[in-house]
């Protein structure tokens, strides 16, 4: 797997601040952002080795060992757990403690370390289990009506994975074995994807419910009728009552979220009127309110 420069990833350097780290992940997280790009697979790709250099160097920890191990990064725990073990034996056995971390495995450096640790000629058979992976992946309501394959990058990786309908803003799943892969044949760590799902412009979400309001003019509201009103499966004729009062809530059953892992369970999209008053009316118009005020 080719190693990935993060800082070249945002466009900075070593030196870079939290601050630029931060501004830099932003300006370009909008410019490739997948509801701007909705089929630029490169701009996705793009959109994801942003996610993941973000993940990394916004974390104090994490970027503390990129800088210090660079490609090997997330194995630097294993090597820094080598070497308080091999402090620990050498001064068990009248050797002396303090030793700088090269030293302490015969004056080689990082790279031989990790050389031999993944088959390059060392004899080390301790297991390691491989690190955990985490990203974030922004889907629509949209998105997530029905259950459906997707395909994301971790890693420089590409990977399929099937996003179950209903899943929660907010909401993490793992998907066991695709994360860092194991030291000496030890298992391979897991992927844990985080899920952004924002409101959309027309629906706010509510768990399995879905709310909306829908303008409705006066005559309609008066008389009753019939009106479109969208939901997330298309478009449905809803029945307007006679004298309708404004902000009056209508339920359609079953045309909210798909419920999470229950197939054919849905919940409900409430429609809240907002009664509009005509505007620019006619002498004739004025006149005939005039006269139903009277009466």
């Amino acid at each position: 797997m080719a190693f990935i420069d993060y800082y070249k990833t945002l466009g900075l350097s070593k030196t870079a601040s939290d601050k630029d780290i931060k501004n830099a992940y932003r300006k370009l997280a909008r410019k490739y952002h997948p509801d701007l790009n909705p089929n630029d697979a490169e701009a996705h790709k793009k959109f994801q080795e942003l996610n993941e250099a973000n993940e990394v160097l916004s974390d104090p920890e994490k970027r503390k060992k990129y800088d210090k191990y660079g490609e090997n990064w997330q194995h630097g725990d294993v090597y820094e757990q080598q070497t308080r073990q091999q402090q620990t034996n050498y001064s068990g056995s009248g050797g002396f403690g303090g030793f700088n971390d090269a030293e302490s495995f015969g004056g080689g450096d990082f790279s031989d370390f990790f050389k031999s640790m993944f088959g390059g000629g060392g004899n080390r058979q301790t297991k390691y289990r491989g690190q955990d992976y985490n990203a974030e992946l922004h889907l629509s309501l949209q998105d997530i009506a029905e259950t459906h394959k997707r395909t994301i990058t971790v890693n420089g990786k590409n990977l399929r994975i099937n996003i179950p309908a209903g899943i929660e803003n907010g909401q993490t799943i793992k998907i066991a074995g695709h994360g860092g892969a194991g030291v000496n044949n030890g298992p391979a760590g897991d992927l844990y994807i985080k899920f952004h799902i924002p409101d959309d412009v027309r629906f706010k979400r509510d768990g399995r419910n879905l709310y909306a309001t829908v303008k409705l003019d006066l005559y309609t509201a008066v008389l009753g009728g019939e009106i479109t009103a969208d939901t997330l499966t298309g478009k449905v004729k809803v029945k307007v009552k006679p004298e309708t009062q404004n902000g009056t809530k209508v339920k359609l059953k079953g045309k909210g979220m798909p419920v999470y892992k229950k197939e054919n369970e849905f919940g409900d999209l409430y429609l809240t009127y907002d009664v509009q008053v005509p505007q620019n009316l006619t002498d004739k118009q004025k006149q005939l309110f005039e006269e139903l005020s009277r009466s």
